[in-house]
């Protein structure tokens, strides 16, 4: 009966490691998502003429991206070693393995972000906003985001 009982408890150890590995792989790909959300969806959709310009979805984009670029350090602050399941993009293991460089690229994002929240008015200057801010996550995207499918 007690090894049953230790059988048990370490399976359920093991499914609890999996599923908290799984969790942040999750919360990473989340975060990745929110600023996909904000800068491709709603202000690359302005840029390319998909949708018409909104200044207030411009500005909540600004705080959103803002908001979220602000999270990336401690939300990649450990490496699930897996994949969501169905992903498009995982991280790569180069940001564990160099994680002062992937910090590094944090702040040249949020300036840029800061640079221009609150001051873009129109749709010409949110195609620099726009260019300038995604110039800055390519910084990262480059190195440390892997493609699935």
């Amino acid at each position: 009966m007690k090894r049953m009982v230790m059988v048990v408890c370490g399976v359920l150890l093991g499914a609890s490691a999996v599923m908290a590995q799984q969790e942040i792989a999750v919360q990473q790909d989340n975060l990745m998502r929110a600023q996909a959300k904000s800068m491709y969806t709603v202000i690359g959709k302005m840029v390319k003429g998909d949708i018409p310009y909104d200044q207030k979805a411009v500005d909540t984009a600004l705080a959103d991206l803002e908001t979220n670029v602000a999270k990336i350090a401690t939300v990649f602050a450990t490496n699930p070693k897996e994949d969501v399941k169905d992903a498009t993009y995982t991280s790569s293991p180069k940001i564990w393995q160099n994680k002062a460089d992937f910090d590094s690229k944090i702040p040249p994002v949020t300036k840029a972000i800061v640079d221009f929240k609150g001051k873009v008015k129109n749709l010409d200057q949110l195609k620099v906003a726009y260019t300038s801010i995604n110039d800055r996550c390519g910084g990262c995207h480059d190195i440390y985001r892997v493609k699935l499918k």
